[in-house]
């Protein structure tokens, strides 16, 4: 079921990635620019050159053609960009999945970087490192003032290299120096669990072991739990910025038998690409509940859409994020790559989910927490200055809160999805009909 389609994630951007297509050349064809172009050109050519001559402090050329091919490109819509070389280099590690590093999963707490949790069978773990420390020092150097990305950077690294942790931790007199020497890490995609008699199926994002990682989630379950016993499963896509597309297909391949999963279409009429399911649904019927909020967006939104259009699942939750357009991954060898929007993806009922998202069968809010509440968790395509307007967006727009609680015993649109599957509650939207699957004609 597994495919090989070359396809990429181009990166994220307010909570939501792009599914792109990766180019191995950058050769192109265009039409011809007019005078009136060349003109425009001379006149940046002009500029550019007074920039140099006459600004306050020597600019640095680079930096301000960089500047000026990025400014091009955002003002097209919010997801196309220039990549220099480290940022292309960087897009490829997220989707690889794995990469030399500590182990640590880490937020920002009081401009000090907090350890959520270390990664079972890691340099971190090993070293010690606790869920609740703060790391105040990389290095030697003070955290403080640095940004989230800038400090994970600093943590990463090549591998079989040494870095020097100052920690502090509660209940400790003074802080903790730790000395770890940074190993391969290998991020799992989906993370699992068993509900008593229910599977629990969380993907965090689609990288490339994102289908892997699935399968071999479900097969665990299946042995841990009987056939007999075991009511369905749910797959939370809350939270999901996508990822690669090849993933996405695989994982909605997975549940189906049959019939179109997704397609994409470009500027040109004829430019269209469909992506269809082989015969084998893995859960061989199970019943599924997909989760969605305003967090789910890009290839999780695919894999909602498929399975929601099919019928082969219930979509609860909140409007996702709505992000249907397709990036391009145009390599420039060592000068990085450009992401350009090259067209727009669609369900199976042949509807684009671009600045609309994908709407619940079954609505369900989750509560903020009172620390939470008048905060602006809202996450839409819609809401982006610039975005593409969809076909089918409206005045309503996309997107919802984007928040999940910590604990299960807190999550409301978790609790709901169990309820359903055990038989204590019903709604008429679960389970879903096959016969009634709405597909484009």
């Amino acid at each position: 079921m597994k495919r090989n389609l070359s396809l990429l994630f181009a990166g994220a951007l307010m909570g939501a990635s792009a599914v792109s297509l990766f180019h191995g050349t950058s050769g192109f064809s265009a039409n011809a620019a007019g005078s009136e172009t060349y003109r425009q050109l001379a006149i940046f050519g002009d500029i550019f050159e007074r920039v140099r001559a006459q600004y306050v402090t020597p600019p640095d050329d680079k930096k301000l053609v960089e500047s000026a091919i990025n400014g091009m490109l955002t003002s097209l819509d919010p997801h196309s960009s220039y990549l220099d070389a480290e940022a292309a280099k960087d897009m490829r590690v997220q989707t690889k999945g794995e990469f030399g590093g500590l182990g640590i999963e880490v937020t920002m707490d009081n401009e000090l970087v907090k350890v959520v949790s270390p990664i079972d069978d890691t340099p971190a773990s090993r070293a010690g490192v606790l869920a609740g420390d703060l790391i105040s020092a990389i290095d030697g150097e003070e955290v403080r003032g640095m940004s989230l990305n800038d400090a994970v950077d600093k943590m990463r690294g090549p591998v079989n290299t040494p870095i020097e942790l100052t920690i502090l931790r509660e209940g400790a007199d003074k802080p903790i120096e730790l000395t770890i020497v940074r190993d391969i890490i290998k991020v799992k995609a989906v993370k699992f669990r068993v509900e008593e008699d229910v599977g629990y199926l969380k993907i965090t994002s689609f990288t490339e072991k994102t289908f892997d990682d699935l399968m071999s989630a479900i097969d665990t379950i299946s042995k841990e739990v009987p056939d007999d016993k075991l009511k369905g499963y749910v797959l939370d896509l809350r939270l999901n910025p996508g990822g690669l597309l090849d993933q996405a297909v695989s994982v909605s391949d997975a549940f189906l038998d049959r019939g179109e999963i997704v397609s994409t279409r470009g500027r040109d009429a004829n430019d269209i690409a469909r992506f269809d399911s082989r015969p084998g649904d893995v859960l061989n019927g199970k019943p599924v509940i997909v989760l969605i909020n305003g967090g789910s967006a890009s290839a999780s939104e695919i894999v909602a859409g498929a399975l929601q259009d099919h019928r082969r699942a219930t979509v609860l939750g909140t409007q996702s994020f709505g992000k249907g357009s397709v990036q391009t991954i145009i390599p420039l060898g060592e000068n990085g790559a450009l992401r350009l929007t090259t067209a727009l993806y669609y369900t199976p009922s042949g509807e684009s989910i671009q600045g609309k998202g994908i709407t619940p069968d079954i609505k369900v809010d989750q509560p903020l927490p009172e620390e939470l509440q008048g905060r602006d968790l809202r996450r839409g395509e819609s809401d982006l200055r610039g975005h593409i307007k969809g076909e089918e967006e409206s005045e309503e727009g996309s997107g919802s809160i984007a928040y999940v609680p910590p604990d299960a015993k807190d999550d409301v649109q978790l609790n709901a999805a169990l309820e359903l599957l055990r038989g204590e509650k019903t709604d008429p939207a679960f389970p879903p009909n096959p016969d009634k699957a709405v597909m484009n004609q």
